[in-house]
């Protein structure tokens, strides 16, 4: 087994040592628990990107679809 260091608000590690103290276990047994929780919820695992999220939003805003490619809109561009 590796060990790892992290650094813990003080609340946080308070919440971490009375539950260790209530359980009986060490502190690196109630972390371990929470971390294998944490990652086998399936819901964690399956987080979209940026574009996932705003999938619904893409094609809503109406205007010219690329202005780079439209000479009008260069004139006086650089001066």
């Amino acid at each position: 087994m590796k060990t790892i260091s992290i650094k813990l608000p003080d609340d946080l590690l308070t919440k971490m040592q009375c539950a260790a103290m209530k359980r009986g276990e060490t502190k690196s047994a109630v972390l371990r628990e929470a971390l294998e929780e944490f990652l086998s919820n399936e819901k964690n695992q399956n987080m979209g990107s940026c574009l996932d999220y705003a999938r619904d939003l893409a094609g809503c805003v109406h205007g010219p679809p690329d202005l780079s490619t439209n000479a009008a809109h260069l004139d006086c561009y650089g001066e």
